[in-house]
């Protein structure tokens, strides 16, 4: 009974908080384990993992990437989905309870969900124009007998700077119809729009009812694309060559390990692949019940994250393997970037196989599938913020969820128009460098200072014990307190010192874009500071004395309780009693149990 009231407190704390209704939670605990599964796997495992490895020394990039694994990424989630299921908030709830000061940290992650969504949704509108062109024979990237090929069309790579492969030339002069650089716009691309609002009818069809519908949806798309990876695998290694493309893969070029850079680059890929400081797993653990075992969701997630972007790694690296035999060259010097890894050495390489529209088709609709899960997650974020803040305003004004649902995917689609213009691809590349690459540091910064040091360890055991019944080993409050914070603050070090100016292949942006960039960034990093001076402003007493709330769990609950007494609602906390301007608060959470 006790642990039934424990919830039931949680989910009313805050002013207005006691006229929502009932927060939902999976139906069953496995939706949310694939729905993780499917946030934490992602496009990354496909092409940013490889990529690494590729650049990194192959081999030589798996010892830091699973030592990173262990002592950053499983620890970092755990605390995550801890805080999400304990509050049974969104991240700006959650961290607002945490510690009031960085209540920022929350809004930042709602603002970085909401801008990344609108341009990675470009990637799942490419795969779907990729997928339905795959269904042509021949392909179409697979000769320079089309209208849109130069005369500098080939159809085998080479060493030359002048020669482009037809894979090359369709991605940039068929579906893109890039311009020349930033500076000029073009004009619309109706085909990709179309398709764009295609992707965002099928991510509304996915989330409209929540969790219920989410819940379904990823019993597919987070276990289908392992059966393609199985199944390329299988192709591909009876391919000639792929021998000595996994041989690279596996081989470790020790000398690598003596860079940093490799070091922090396996940090940063544990890092971003499972999406910490995001908020779509803590806001997706806020579902969970509130007695659901965390350890056995954190190591399902992070492990099955890992396993599949090495899987994916003897994938790509057969297929690079193959490509080298083709052409005659060793597998170090094939030209591998970014996405290009994905939409046109890839796409090369299908060209040369049996059966090349089946594995296109395939693998494509596998892009579909880990672009949608990653989708959802973030426009999960949105929607769980708003409706945990606003619901009373947002059901009398929308009347409905799936209403504001429906807004939510609409604003997104059209904040998304600039990237299907033929001056998207830069558009792209910009909005990337500098929401993925330079907020996400400062946003999991922050995050961890928050939760490992203003919380701190302690709580986060309490409540784990709470929850669960048994607190956190040795080995996550050690990780807690002093390994992921420094390697943290390390990686945000490296990012800043080792910075480099947005470009896209041997295009480097003018100033202005790269200004336009900073206020991308801005738009989610000054939550941050905005967030400590309102908090600041609200919070009773001198300043000392706001500081010290600022730090203090569940201080802004409790002004918000006081609040909502003088608006004459002391009957709905009885007992509670009202705080005055010199008020102290427990170092604890108020309400424990006896477990």
């Amino acid at each position: 009974m006790e642990l039934e009231s424990r919830q039931a407190t949680v989910v009313t704390q805050g002013a207005d908080m006691e006229q929502q209704p009932n927060r939902p939670t999976w139906s069953r605990q496995i939706e949310f384990t694939l729905a993780g599964i499917g946030c934490a796997v992602g496009l990354g495992n496909v092409w940013r993992f490889p990529y690494l490895c590729y650049r990194s020394g192959g081999g030589a990039f798996l010892v830091p990437y699973l030592l990173m694994l262990v002592v950053l990424g499983v620890p970092l989630l755990y605390m995550e989905l801890i805080v999400g299921q304990y509050t049974r908030r969104g991240p700006v709830h959650a961290l607002a309870i945490v510690c009031p000061l960085l209540k920022g940290v929350g809004i930042a992650s709602v603002a970085i969900s909401f801008i990344m969504c609108t341009y990675y949704n470009l990637v799942i509108t490419w795969a779907l124009y990729y997928l339905f062109s795959s269904f042509q024979s021949p392909l179409p990237w697979q000769n320079c007998n089309n209208t849109w090929n130069t005369q500098n069309c080939t159809n085998q790579a080479t060493n030359s700077s002048y020669s482009s492969t037809a894979s090359q030339e369709f991605f940039k002069y068929k579906m893109l119809e890039q311009t020349s650089g930033v500076d000029e716009a073009g004009v619309i691309r109706w085909e990709l729009f179309l398709i764009l609002l295609l992707a965002w009818i099928l991510i509304y069809l996915c989330i409209f009812k929540g969790v219920k519908s989410t819940g379904k949806v990823v019993y597919f798309t987070a276990l289908f694309p392992y059966v393609i990876l199985i199944v390329l695998l299988i192709n591909n290694v009876q391919l000639p060559g792929a021998l000595d493309g996994i041989t690279f893969f596996i081989v470790p070029e020790w000398n690598k390990l003596l860079s940093v850079e490799v070091w922090v680059n396996a940090a940063a890929q544990i890092f971003n692949s499972i999406g910490i400081g995001f908020g779509s797993l803590l806001a997706m653990s806020s579902y969970n019940s509130f007695n659901n075992n965390v350890l056995k969701d954190t190591l399902t997630i992070a492990i099955i994250n890992s396993l599949t972007s090495i899987l994916a790694g003897f994938v790509i690296f057969s297929a690079f393997g193959y490509m080298s035999h083709l052409q005659g060259i060793p597998v170090s010097d094939l030209a591998v970037d970014g996405p290009g890894l994905v939409f046109v050495v890839y796409p090369q390489a299908f060209a040369s196989m049996p059966v090349s529209q089946l594995w296109a088709v395939m693998f494509f609709f596998m892009l579909l599938c880990l672009g949608l899960d990653s989708e959802f997650a973030m426009v999960e974020v949105l929607v769980t913020s708003f409706m945990d803040e606003f619901y009373q305003h947002l059901i009398k004004f929308f009347k409905r969820k799936e209403l504001f649902v429906l807004a939510v995917c609409g604003a997104a689609c059209i904040l998304g128009i600039p990237c299907v213009m033929q001056v998207g691809i830069y558009v792209f590349q910009l909005m990337d460098h500098y929401t993925a690459i330079v907020s996400i540091m400062f946003l999991a910064f922050f995050e961890v200072i928050a939760m490992c040091w203003s919380y701190g360890v302690k709580r986060l055991s309490d409540n784990l014990e709470e929850m669960t019944g048994s607190r956190a080993n040795i080995f996550f409050r050690l990780c807690w307190l002093i390994v992921a914070p420094v390697l943290i603050t390390v990686i945000l070090i490296f990012s800043i010192i080792q910075f480099q100016p947005a470009r896209y292949e041997d295009y480097v942006f003018p100033p202005w874009a790269q200004g336009v960039g900073w206020v991308i960034a801005m738009g989610s990093i000054i939550w941050i500071p905005l967030g400590a001076v309102h908090t600041l402003w609200v919070l009773p007493g001198s300043f000392l004395q706001k500081l010290k709330l600022s730090v203090t769990p569940y201080a802004l609950n409790e002004i918000s309780k006081m609040a909502y007494y003088e608006r004459g609602g002391r009957d709905a906390y009885p007992g509670m009693a009202v705080i005055s301007s010199d008020v102290h608060l427990p170092e604890k959470p108020p309400i424990q149990t006896n477990l």
